[in-house]
């Protein structure tokens, strides 16, 4: 579908979907009540008005924007984000991306269409046409439909749900629901079972997604990645340091996710400053993907022969995403040539040396994760690296620390692997990495990916040549992220665990095996080998000429 098709809504369907409570269509559509002024949700408990006294919308901020306010019994703010636009639209996507991070709170709707690379105008119009509604009002009504989740589910008062939610002040706060609800917001708390902030002040909040969703995968994949002192995988949940990057200088908490009854995470959240809530909250859905409609992916990729089992066997399976860019970039770095736990452990030890101590005590974690600034003039020789790899960290920190926009969201998938590989140390498989846990761009992939082209052999055993398996992966789009997960995941790897060509290596010296072993890091010598006995059993691959004794080209540059 073109970004400009429009996307329509048939009124009939959309009835039945209503008359049936069917739970397939929650998020996807919102309806609107003419007689009461009020917008529901599709599984709405309360009684199915008359075709003729309804209006049906796209997204809760067209509802809003053309004057309805949110139904106080099925509460929109609690529905999966899974619009029915999604796909059709990789510019809306970004742009959504960028005001959930705050895109639209100090900037103007033409600044956020430069970041984007189109005009104000044609932002409008795609807006218009996919969500029903314009940018300012989709930045407003996530800020009120935050504000009241939080009404309903904490007992923060009012002056610091405001703040949480992203108002300027009380008097806006205030003025924004008495307009919507005819009402003091604090008259919505009455009569709820709210739960009280916890001991320390932390905020407990839900996030809804659609299921299927396979928690234990999302957890396997973040327990073999976790950096000592910053995450913990226990009890099946989650916990890291966090830091939020424009928030008072030093302001630093703790974060721990883990499911909740019904289709939803808990998220309970420990961070000095409210105001920047709003901006942890859309990190996490994207470190947990929680916008990804399984059902709408899975259709898709089972259209293909081969992906159809892969998906029956895995349908709840997301693309993890990362907390931080920089952090995601440090790790592929650290990680090349060597396995996963020791780059885990590379890591831990770059934090022990570099992190912001935690003030304050969380069993497992110690430090908030170093942020460009601290590792752009430091000496990391001392970690076990060569000087090249030490350099190369250094370089890609100080790039950063020039742009920090440089992990956002660009206009097309293609210019951000461009702007990628133009990092230090970064290639063409570390950038679609990136593009793919960071950038949250669902069609990235990494087309010379070993383990993808192994996947992806036919019965004789032949694996498809890169540009094969591009070809093939046409009919993927828009979903070959998750068209990735689920070849990896086939292969019994780590969920993400591909391998890089040998040409996505930087041009740096592979890290000394000795001073990985000094440092209690286990190398990947042993994997190498076995797969340099494979290549020359198939007759591919082999040692480079003149560099007797190196390793095989094609073993180097994994990123972890």
């Amino acid at each position: 579908m073109r970004e400009d098709q429009p996307m329509d809504l048939d009124a009939e369907a959309c009835y039945r979907a209503i008359a049936t409570r069917d739970a397939r269509f929650d998020g996807r559509l919102f309806i609107a009540v003419k007689s009461t002024g009020i917008y529901c949700r599709p599984i709405c408990p309360a009684r199915t008005p008359k075709r003729e006294n309804l209006a049906f919308y796209p997204s809760a901020a067209a509802a809003q924007e053309a004057g309805y306010r949110p139904c106080l019994r099925c509460r929109p703010e609690s529905a999966p984000d899974l619009g029915v636009w999604r796909g059709t639209s990789n510019t809306v996507s970004r742009a959504l991306a960028l005001i959930e991070k705050g895109g639209l709170d100090g900037a103007d709707v033409e600044a956020l269409a430069d970041r984007l690379g189109v005009g104000e105008r044609q932002l409008r119009r795609l807006f218009r046409r996919h969500l029903g509604a314009s940018p300012i009002a989709v930045a407003q009504t996530r800020r009120v439909l935050l504000a009241k989740h939080l009404i309903h589910e904490t007992r923060l008062p009012m002056s610091e749900v405001a703040l949480a939610a992203g108002f300027g002040s009380i008097r806006r706060f205030n003025e924004t629901f008495q307009q919507l609800f005819g009402r003091a917001p604090s008259t919505l708390r009455r009569g709820t079972g709210a739960a009280s902030p916890g001991p320390a002040g932390e905020v407990a909040i839900l996030l809804p997604y659609r299921p299927p969703y396979d928690w234990p995968a999302m957890l396997a994949f973040l327990r073999a990645r976790a950096i000592p002192g910053v995450e913990v995988v226990a009890r099946d949940g989650y916990t890291r340091t966090i830091e939020v990057a424009g928030e008072v200088a030093g302001a630093h908490g703790t974060v721990a996710v883990r499911p909740a009854t019904g289709n939803a995470l808990r998220a309970t959240i420990q961070f000095p400053q409210l105001s920047a809530l709003p901006t942890i909250v859309a990190r996490l859905r994207r470190v947990f993907d929680l916008i990804a409609d399984p059902e709408v992916i899975g259709a898709h990729l089972s259209e293909d022969s081969r992906l159809a089992p892969l998906v029956a066997a895995r349908p709840g399976l997301r693309v993890a995403g990362a907390w931080d860019g920089f952090e995601l970039a440090v790790r592929a770095l650290l990680g090349q040539q060597i396995t996963v736990a020791g780059a885990a452990t590379l890591a831990g030890r770059l934090v022990a040396a570099y992190g912001k101590p935690l003030a304050g005590g969380v069993e497992g974690l110690s430090h908030v994760f170093p942020g460009p600034e601290r590792l752009a003039d430091a000496d990391l020789s001392s970690l076990g690296l060569t000087r090249a790899r030490a350099a190369a960290l250094g370089s890609l920190a100080r790039a950063v620390v020039a742009d920090p926009q440089i992990f956002g969201p660009r206009r097309s998938l293609e210019e951000a692997i461009v702007k990628l590989r133009a990092l230090p140390g970064i290639g063409e498989w570390t950038a679609q990495y990136i593009a793919m846990r960071e950038m949250r761009e669902p069609d990235a992939f990494p087309a010379a990916d070993l383990g993808l082209m192994r996947a992806m052999a036919d019965r004789k055993g032949r694996r498809p040549s890169p540009g094969e398996l591009l070809a093939r992966a046409e009919r993927w789009r828009p979903w070959r992220a998750y068209a990735a997960q689920h070849l990896w995941a086939s292969q019994g790897m780590s969920y993400d665990r591909g391998e890089a060509p040998g040409d996505d290596r930087s041009p740096l010296r592979p890290l000394h095996p000795a001073r990985l072993a000094a440092g209690g890091v286990r190398t990947d010598g042993d994997r190498e080998a076995r797969d340099a006995g494979a290549r020359r059993a198939t007759g591919r691959g082999g040692a480079r000429p003149g560099r007797a004794g190196r390793r095989p080209v094609a073993a180097r540059g994994r990123p972890r």
